[in-house]
């Protein structure tokens, strides 16, 4: 059976939460386990509204330290405390946010009921953060005002499906049976091989989901994300705002476009949105010039991560 893979936006605003939109936060969620990127304020507030399980979070990924995408983290590892939380926690973020959280629970004498260890994330290159069995997940630089990392999670392959008829036609060994599912040819001790091809189903192709949280313009990223099923990435400005979006380090919705057009990518998922902008519309229009299939990200929604868009 194939595992869900999807994501649920918590918060897709910039600096300031209005319009109803809040700060940066989404749950990844693949089969059981749940990831949490970026942490904004009243990210938990949104996990209760959407009835996000928080307590399945396992791991926690921040981009960068500015407070839009960050700030909730306290909030967050507090409730897990005061909930008497006892399940391991990593968070993987940049240097510094470490000091921060060990700052906070020394001045409030807290001592967390739960194991939290933090992994300095490094904002140069494709970087290997987290090597599940079913997933991997992996930093790669953004180009922001400060050390930024966008986070790419790609699916592994899992057991293969067998052909029943051909299991049916002859008896094979249970050893055989274990390495087809495992995708490895088997010879048993008589020499007869048993090709992967002939009794396995192929692998539904893999799925991959890239989150680009803050950054300029930056074709470089193209390359840690080729191909990438489903990419979020920052659209803080329209057009008209284009020299306002290169002096604070951000995008226009047609940049992002342009990025997920050279990038090779599925789908897109526009977000990060200015607070200037009430009606996101015209923003969703200039990106679709670029690349049709474009679309908003709202908050509460969640979003299938698909091998294809038909």
């Amino acid at each position: 059976m194939i595992p869900e893979f999807e994501v649920t936006i918590l918060g897709n605003t910039s600096s300031i939460p209005v319009h109803g939109r809040n700060h940066t936060a989404q749950v990844v969620r693949f089969g059981q386990e749940c990831l949490l990127l970026d942490c904004g304020e009243a990210t938990q507030i949104q996990m209760r509204k959407f009835k996000i399980k928080s307590s399945r979070i396992s791991h926690i990924f921040i981009s960068h330290l500015h407070g839009d995408h960050y700030l909730g983290l306290i909030g967050v590892l507090s409730s897990y405390h005061l909930s008497k939380r006892t399940q391991p926690l990593k968070i993987f973020g940049p240097k510094g946010l470490d000091e921060i959280i060990t700052t906070h629970f020394r001045w409030s004498n807290t001592r967390l009921s739960y194991p939290l260890e933090f992994v300095q994330t490094n904002p140069d290159g494709l970087n290997l953060l987290l090597d599940h069995p079913k997933f991997s997940v992996y930093s790669f630089p953004l180009l922001h005002r400060i050390p930024t990392t966008g986070f790419l999670i790609r699916e592994k392959e899992g057991l293969r499906s067998l052909i029943k008829e051909k299991l049916q036609e002859k008896k094979i060994p249970l050893e055989a049976i274990h390495e087809l599912r495992f995708g490895r040819n088997y010879t048993d001790s008589d020499g007869i091989t048993y090709q992967v091809a002939d009794y396995a189903h192929p692998h539904p192709p893999l799925r991959s989901y890239a989150f680009c949280s803050d950054t300029i313009f930056h074709p470089e990223i193209s390359k840690f994300i080729l191909g990438t099923d489903l990419l979020y990435h920052e659209s803080t400005f329209m057009e008209v705002d284009s020299q306002r979006a290169k002096d604070a380090f951000h995008c226009t919705a047609s940049q992002a476009a342009e990025i997920a057009k050279m990038s090779g990518v599925k789908r897109l998922l526009l977000g990060h949105f200015s607070s200037r902008y009430v009606d996101l519309n015209e923003m969703l229009a200039e990106a679709q010039t670029v690349f049709p299939n474009s679309v908003l990200s709202e908050e509460g929604n969640t979003y299938p991560i698909l091998s294809s868009y038909e």
